[in-house]
């Protein structure tokens, strides 16, 4: 590796494939609902939250922000800047379902199922590692493969994988 930020193995997702697989994901949890909120992990979870809550017909959205990440690294602590709203906290858990883009190592979906138990966790995609920490998810990658974002991406030139 040329710089040593940056993760061996890319897998760059176009906005494209990203909506097909939050469509996937919407899918796959509406036979485990009903879900009366969403909750999304901000930064990464809005998207994906806005598209399942659409496709569930769910329009209580909330947040919960938590910072995980810098520069292509993830973080030894996790700092929570917003926690959930009292009257999602209230809710029956089972019908309260967080959504986020990704689960890495599982701390951030651990946190979550530390602050609101019961509830159902789901993410677009899943590393082996995090995996156990999630209900419902689409795609597996490996650990050491870094998922580059529609919104992290512009268009340039790629170089084959191997050149």
């Amino acid at each position: 590796m040329a710089d040593d930020r940056l993760p061996e193995k890319a897998f760059p997702v176009s906005w494209d494939q990203f909506h097909r697989d939050c469509r996937a994901l919407a899918w796959r949890l509406s036979a485990e609902g009903p879900f009366e909120a969403v909750v999304c992990i901000t930064r990464g979870g809005l998207v994906p939250a806005a598209i399942v809550a659409r496709e569930l017909g769910v329009r209580m959205i909330e947040t919960i922000c938590i910072v995980s990440y810098g520069d292509f690294e993830q973080l030894d602590s996790l700092t929570v800047l917003k926690d959930v709203d009292d009257k999602i906290a209230a809710l029956d858990r089972r019908t309260v379902l967080v959504v986020d883009d990704l689960v890495d190592t599982g701390k951030t979906a651990l946190l979550v199922r530390r602050r609101l138990p019961d509830v159902h966790i789901a993410t677009v995609y899943a590393k082996p590692k995090g995996r156990p920490q999630v209900d419902t998810f689409v795609t597996e990658v490996s650990q050491d493969t870094w998922i580059y974002f529609p919104w992290d991406l512009g268009y340039s030139f790629q170089p084959p994988i191997r050149g």
